[in-house]
C-alpha cells in the first residue's frame, strides 16, 4: 500500500499536535513547580516561637483557655 502525500500530511499533523501538547504540559508543570516550590501553610498560634516551653507557648491562646482546673496538663506525643 503506497501512502498518499495527504495520508503523510495528516499523520505529520496529528504527530506535530500530539508533541505540542506534551511540550505544553511539561512548560506548564515545570512552571507550577517553580512558583510552589516549598511552599506550606501551618495554623501555628502566631508569636509562640520564640517561648521557653510549649506550655508557655500555649497559654495565651484563646482557644485553648479551658474553665476547668488548670493544675491538670495533659500532654499528647
Amino acid at each position: 500500500m503506497a501512502w498518499t502525500p495527504m495520508d503523510i500530511a495528516i499523520i505529520a499533523g496529528v504527530i506535530t499536535t500530539v508533541a505540542f501538547v506534551l511540550v505544553s504540559l511539561l512548560l506548564l508543570m515545570l512552571h507550577y513547580m517553580y512558583r510552589h516550590k516549598g511552599t506550606y501553610h501551618t495554623n501555628e498560634a502566631k508569636g509562640t516561637e520564640f517561648a521557653e516551653s510549649a506550655d508557655a507557648a500555649l497559654q495565651g491562646d484563646p482557644s485553648l483557655q479551658e474553665t476547668g482546673d488548670s493544675s491538670r496538663k495533659e500532654y499528647f506525643i
